[in-house]
């Protein structure tokens, strides 16, 4: 509103002379959308004029324009509707009555309040005010603050000049003027005159005034006496006040020589009190005891006393190099003097602790290399416990050298992480070759000696075994080629034991499921022994060299050069590291040779057997977890990731061998197909598979093989079919995937469900098929003659006038129908069942089940025909030379006497 108020006042108002005083958003009653502005203003000339103005925006929007005034003498009442409640209803009565709307109640109070100011002070009509509150109208200042404050101050302060121009008479002032006039009747026909009377008046009054002055001269002299009296008692009292200000100008010099003194002894207590301090703050932080210096210099580093001593000590002299020198201090010779004390002891000490430390290493290093002989037969790790317990003792000590020598703290880190890697390389390639020796099928004891410890084929396997131990790199061995299968009779079925498609280097029949255990057994004590190993070690070297490990650092997040170690030329910038790189680094050099002894074992495994794949995913990948869940970025979770790839990467060679095996496979074309050895192979995977991987954690890696074996042997099965010769498609289909139907609905594996419904399918399309061309050969002449019948009538011949073709009559079908009595068919339908039992395979006992759908399916056919003899040749009573009963009693005769 205060901005409205400027922009009206500079475009409309100023330029006719007036000063807008109050302001009113209003519109007129029921006419709520088209909003004015009623305006209190004055002008800048007299006499004032008082008026109300109605502006109105344009049409357009861009200005105000002044669409009509009213002068202030012209209104008669005001009514503001309510004085008790707020209403923001109005009406002022002019020649005529406006009703009006305000947008607020408080705008409207601040209207009417101005005009009644207006009317007070300009106009001696007065205005009428209905339903107005008398608290509004009587209290002038409380009407003010209802006015917004720019308002306010139009009305009170913006013109005061025009509002106090004009002073009223007071009550007095009036009896007076009314009273002369009185006395003087031609005061108003002649004011001239009675302005004259005036002024001789006024000056009679002057005359009498000079005369009353002048008449009190005597008083006038008598007070001047009194003031010359009063002037000589004040230069006595001054006088009296110069004696007095002399005297106390000599105590004030020696009061300023006694505060001089006792400055400057203030001063001087000051200086001795700071030097005091300075002196006990030299003191107490940089003198270090006899004891401690006896420690640093003579104390022994290699019992418990005496590391603690040196402890303290270090701890101490740390303390007094590192203390906080004041400004100033350095420059004391005395400061100087102990400074080159603290460092020579420094050095001093830091020398006969990296020696020490040096040859503890050296020391314990020759007894863990004795304890080696202990475990050449034993598929174990020897233990570095004692040597992290000894070694421990000297952690605080090594802190304080980081903190102090970081050179010889980078050069103890060198060393030992130099003679730790010599160590733990001798430890785990003895490991891994009685663990390979192990898994081959021969071990040695104590003395060298080899002893058998499986029936297996020891030259091959020691040959496998031979050929990758010593490889620290990566394995170049070529894979042997796999053996080619052959479809083979009932008779040569392999064994539940036998391995899917004869994968692998060795012989299946010798590969079986002892054999896998205990394989098994091996690789998990392999990854058990190395777990603790390698989390001792890293907890050993956070805690000995002082680095703060991470937890939550993302595993590969530190890009490391080739071999997990830092290149030689690059050790100090590796010392220098991060403290969390730093760990993981020196991790990567102590425990190097183990991702290849890793890859090696587990090329070994896979050669041995590839099912050893999955043991070997399923351990892996339950040992990544388990070291991710305790930190994940610990070396051994980074190290067994890393193999972990090469075990899956294995395991998808496997599937994809096995899936090649299968497309190569070939079938004899002299013997009956059966159940296809993949099939088979199939069922014994599954099984394994399912053991292996209950309640692991890389369940869905088995799962997407599972869909690509099953699609696999669906897709190889179809071709077998094809290709058999001996065996009819429809046998070979129906009994392999009612093998795969009864595997899979025996082992409910949850992501074959569609697979194992579409063996089903499979299967009992299959027979179906089967079972029906296998019925067309007993009645040949029979079927041939009523697929005639069929023929016409869905060419549209009407079945009652079928026996009206000449090759359909019922002569025609009665010689039929005597072609096949019930010797004949139980002939037929003998034939038949020796057929279909060369067909079958006897491992899957489909027999009986093929036999009775054929004992179903002919029943039907009877039924067929005989409505159709009944519905194409009605009255002619013909009918076949057997019944349904004769039927069941041949099927099952048949049966019982094979």
């Amino acid at each position: 509103m205060t901005a409205i108020k400027h922009a009206l006042q500079r475009d409309i108002f100023t330029p006719n002379d007036e000063r807008l005083l109050s302001i009113v958003n209003v519109c007129k009653a029921g006419k709520k959308k088209r909003n004015c502005f009623l305006c209190a203003t004055v002008t800048t000339e007299r006499p004032v004029q008082v008026r109300v103005v109605k502006v109105k925006k344009s049409d357009k929007g861009d200005f105000y324009k002044r669409q009509m005034a009213w002068e202030l003498r012209d209104l008669a009442e005001v009514d503001a509707k309510d004085a008790s409640k707020e209403n923001p209803e109005f009406d002022l009565h002019f020649e005529k009555v406006y009703r009006w709307v305000a947008s607020s109640t408080a705008e409207k109070n601040s209207f009417i309040s101005c005009i009644w100011k207006l009317n007070q002070r300009y106009l001696r009509k007065k205005v009428e005010f209905v339903n107005v509150s008398s608290q509004l109208l009587e209290e002038l200042p409380k009407a003010e603050e209802s006015v917004p404050s720019g308002e306010s101050q139009s009305v009170a302060g913006g013109d005061e000049d025009a509002l106090d121009d004009y002073q009223e008479l007071n009550a007095r002032e009036e009896q007076d003027i009314e009273g002369m006039m009185e006395v003087c009747e031609y005061a108003i026909s002649n004011a001239e005159a009675f302005a004259e009377k005036l002024s001789r008046e006024l000056q009679v009054l002057d005359g009498a005034n000079i005369h009353s002055i002048m008449a009190s001269e005597k008083q006038v002299n008598i007070l001047m006496q009194l003031l010359d009296e009063a002037l000589s008692e004040v230069d006595t009292i001054e006088g009296k006040m110069s004696s007095y200000e002399e005297m106390l100008q000599s105590v004030k010099e020696q009061m300023d020589q006694i505060s001089q003194s006792n400055r400057l002894i203030q001063i001087s207590n000051t200086n001795n009190s700071k030097l005091l301090d300075e002196i006990q703050f030299l003191v107490n932080y940089m003198d270090l005891s006899k004891g401690h210096i006896r420690a640093l210099q003579e104390g022994d580093l290699s019992s418990s006393k005496g590391i603690e001593a040196c402890i303290n000590a270090s701890e101490a002299l740390l303390q007094c190099m590192n203390v906080a020198l004041r400004p100033g201090h350095e420059k004391l010779m005395a400061v100087k003097q102990q400074q080159h004390l603290f460092t020579e002891l420094r050095d001093t000490f830091a020398r006969r602790l990296t020696n020490h430390l040096n040859n503890v290493f050296v020391h314990q290093g020759h007894d863990q290399s004795s304890m080696l002989s202990q475990h050449m037969a034993e598929l174990t790790l020897p233990k570095h416990n004692p040597l992290h317990r000894d070694l421990l003792r000297y952690a605080k000590l090594m802190e304080w050298l980081k903190n102090t020598q970081r050179e010889k703290y980078e050069g103890l880190s060198r060393t030992y992480v130099d003679y730790m890697t010599r160590l733990y390389e001798r430890e785990i390639k003895d490991f891994f070759e009685v663990a390979k020796i192990k898994m081959a099928g021969t071990a040695k004891d104590g003395k060298g000696n080899k002893f058998a410890t499986l029936p297996r084929k020891e030259s091959a396997l020691k040959q496998e075994t031979e050929s990758l131990h010593g490889s620290s790199g990566k394995l170049t061995g070529s894979t042997s080629s796999l053996n080619k299968l052959a479809v083979q009779g009932s008779s040569s079925r392999r064994s539940q034991s036998s391995s899917l498609l004869d994968m692998g280097n060795m012989s299946a029949s010798d590969l079986d499921v002892a054999d896998r255990t205990k394989f098994d057994k091996i690789f998990e004590q392999v990854l058990s022994e190395l777990e603790p190993l390698c989390l001792a070690e890293q907890d050993f070297i956070s805690k000995f060299f002082k680095l703060q490990q991470h937890p939550t650092l993302v595993q590969g997040e530190v890009e490391e050069s080739d071999g997990g170690q830092p290149p030689p030329g690059e050790y100090r910038h590796f010392i220098q590291s991060t403290e969390k790189d730093m760990v993981r680094l020196m991790m990567n050099k102590v425990f190097q040779s183990i991702e290849t002894e890793l890859n090696s074992l587990i090329a070994l495994g896979d050669k041995i057997d590839s099912f050893n794949s999955l043991y070997m995913l399923v351990k892996m990948s339950h040992h990544v977890w388990t070291a991710e869940n305790v930190d994940p970025a610990s070396y051994l979770s980074t190290t067994l990731g890393n193999v972990l790839v090469t075990v899956k990467r294995n395991f998808d060679k496997c599937i994809s061998g096995q899936i090649r095996q299968m497309e190569e496979v070939k079938i004899s074309k002299k013997s009956k197909v059966g159940i296809l050895p993949f099939v088979a192979g199939f069922e014994e995977f599954a099984e394994l598979a399912e053991t292996i991987f209950r309640n692991a954690e890389r369940r869905g890696d088995l799962d997407k093989a599972y869909v690509k074996l099953i699609r696999a042997v669906f897709m190889n099965v179809e071709k077998v079919a094809n290709e058999s010769q001996k065996t009819p498609r429809d046998v070979v289909m129906m009994e392999n995937f009612h093998h795969i139907f009864s595997t899979l609905s025996h082992l409910k594996i949850s992501c074959l469900e569609t697979e194992r419904r579409e063996a089903k399918h499979k299967y009992t399309d299959h027979l179906r098929s089967y079972v029906i061309n296998s019925l067309g050969q007993p009645l040949e002449k029979l079927n041939h003659f009523f697929e005639g019948v069929e023929a016409r009538v869905a060419q549209g011949v009407r079945e009652d006038e079928v026996s009206y073709q000449l090759a359909f009559n019922k002569q025609e079908l009665r010689k039929v129908i005597k072609e096949y009595p019930g010797k004949e068919v139980k002939k037929g339908l003998d034939n038949l069942y020796k057929k279909v039992d060369k067909h079958l395979c006897e491992e899957e006992s489909l027999l009986q089940v093929v036999w009775h759908s054929m004992q179903d399916e002919f029943i039907g056919q009877y039924k067929h025909f005989e409505g159709l003899i009944g519905r194409c040749y009605p009255g002619s009573e013909i009918t076949m030379e057997f019944t349904i009963g004769d039927m069941l009693e041949y099927f099952s005769s048949i049966a019982q006497s094979h």
